[in-house]
């Protein structure tokens, strides 16, 4: 994913289906500059932490 997507996907006001590693995240953040997204999974929302953008995947049904 790049960069600007992350960033329309975080500020969207329906959720998405992105992963990280298989698992379904929710990104609450991205940093424009670093090209990273503070992400957490969706089944863990106490876990948060950074990835590079470019990991992360969007699914469309």
């Amino acid at each position: 994913m790049n960069v600007f997507r992350a960033k329309e996907i975080s500020e969207l006001p329906e959720m998405k289906h992105v992963t990280y590693l298989d698992q379904q995240i929710y990104i609450q953040h991205v940093d424009e500059q670093n090209e990273t997204a503070r992400i957490f999974p969706l089944n863990e929302p106490e876990h948060e932490f950074d990835v590079d953008v470019s990991l992360l995947t969007e699914h469309s049904f």
